[in-house]
């Protein structure tokens, strides 16, 4: 039971109209067909009927003396009747044939031996006496048990009142069995007739109602796949924002890490590069060549050129790490200047060569693209020159579909990307930066050497014909 429910809510609206529908259809088909052959069948009865009694009464009625004085038949109508249902017209038409009084007594019979004979009048009689032309139509296969049954053909039984003619009294009433094979066959034709014409106008509505159906339910599939589609496309993008709002915060928590990292950084580089050579010259400053009476004024003139070197030294660095953290004017350059103003820089400061390709874009990209792109070449470089070595680097940028792709490669011994600390500030800086804009970080290595790679969306961006 419940797996038919199951099965039923599965299907379609247009399959349940079709299964549902095609019963009630069938079932009314069969309802209305009975109902209108019946009323067909006793309309075409009735007429039938009516005709063939109105066709004996004009053979029979003329014969007939004024029934209503006369209770028993002379011989000489006797002998007219039998030759009318013996060799005249009726002979061959009608089976059998009663003439009925009110009493119940039979006046004449084409069976001899009931007439004069009386019985209970039957309920059709009763009908008949009351003024009602009565007819029924016996089938071969009728169940009724009479004398005219044994036959076994199909009969129209019709009991048709005889009224007097001034005051339109039931005087005896016609019983006669009518051979009606011919109705039959054309009772069989109405009855065919009016089925097929039931089937055609039940199959006409129900096809209309299920075309109706169909292209409804077809709408209703399509506006629901639509709507499926949709509420996946939002479900993706909701996802989307989710996993954007994770990046944010992780982005957001990292943010203090970071530049308290980079602080550190920088502090580790002053006190490692300038803080020693300062120190190295304030120690040079108290040394006793400088302070001691009698000291030669060369020794005294090399001790200040060596503090003085130091010194200078110190501020050299100074000026390099300021250059480091202080980025070039790039708010009005375009996507190849800022690559080439890193790599610039890069190299006046290393000294190390660097290869640069480039592919033109026309376009604006936003001051965050433009940074964090600077800033992924300068890190991936400074990387790159001191874990790799500053072996043939190299600087790509290109196209893959509409994202802007850079690439920083170098041909150093390499390193294991998964190896990596979380908290580095070098790649996770990277990366952190790089997402920040909707981009992507990869990091491939091998002792064959490292390609670092970014790619980022380039929204307003094109080729340059």
């Amino acid at each position: 039971m419940f797996g038919t429910l199951e099965w039923w809510r599965q299907q379609s609206l247009a399959r349940q109209f079709l299964l549902a529908g095609g019963v009630v259809s069938l079932l009314a088909a069969l309802v209305v067909g009975a109902f209108v052959t019946t009323l067909i069948e006793a309309a075409v009865t009735r007429n039938s009927a009516a005709t063939t009694a109105m066709y004996v009464d004009s053979i029979i009625a003329p014969l007939l003396p004024d029934l209503q004085t006369t209770e028993v038949l002379d011989d000489i109508t006797s002998r007219a009747l039998d030759e009318t249902f013996g060799q005249g017209a009726l002979g061959g038409r009608v089976l059998s044939f009663r003439l009925w009084r009110s009493d119940g007594t039979v006046l004449y019979a084409t069976d001899p031996d009931i007439i004069g004979e009386r019985f209970d009048p039957s309920e059709k009689l009763q009908r008949a006496f009351s003024g009602k032309l009565v007819a029924q139509f016996e089938h071969p296969e009728d169940e009724e048990s009479h004398a005219e049954r044994a036959a076994g053909i199909p009969l129209l039984e019709i009991y048709n009142p005889i009224l007097q003619p001034w005051s339109g009294e039931v005087v005896a009433v016609l019983e006669f069995y009518e051979v009606a094979e011919d109705f039959q066959n054309s009772l069989s034709e109405a009855r065919l007739l009016s089925w097929l014409a039931v089937a055609a106008v039940i199959a006409v509505f129900f096809l209309s109602l299920t075309a109706i159906v169909f292209r409804g339910s077809r709408t209703i599939d399509d506006q629901k796949a639509t709507l499926t589609q949709r509420v996946a496309e939002l479900s993706d993008l909701l996802e989307q924002n989710r996993e954007l709002h994770m990046r944010a915060q992780r982005a957001s928590q990292r943010a203090a890490a970071l530049n308290e990292s980079y602080l550190r950084r920088l502090g580790a580089d002053l006190h490692d590069g300038p803080a020693q050579l300062v120190a190295y010259a304030a120690l040079r400053v108290d040394s006793r060549a400088l302070v001691a009476e009698g000291t030669p004024e060369a020794v005294r003139a090399s001790e200040l050129a060596a503090i003085k070197a130091r010194l200078d030294e110190a501020m050299e660095e100074i000026r390099g790490i300021c250059r480091g953290m202080i980025l070039p004017d790039i708010e009005d350059a375009e996507l190849h200047e800022v690559i080439a103003r890193a790599v610039k820089a890069h190299t006046q400061r290393t000294g190390s060569p660097v290869a640069l390709r480039l592919s033109d874009v026309a376009g604006e990209l936003s001051p965050s693209v433009k940074i964090s792109i600077y800033r992924f070449v300068q890190e991936a470089l400074n990387n790159g020159f001191r874990h790799g070595n500053g072996i043939s680097q190299k600087v790509r940028q290109a196209w893959e579909g509409d994202e802007i792709v850079i690439e920083v490669e170098d041909e150093g011994p390499g390193f294991d990307p998964s190896m990596v600390k979380p908290g580095g500030l070098g790649l996770a800086g990277l990366r952190e930066r790089i997402e920040s804009i909707g981009g992507r970080l990869s990091v491939k290595s091998s002792q064959k050497g490292t390609i670092v790679r970014m790619m980022v969306r380039a929204n307003g961006l094109e080729f340059a014909q």
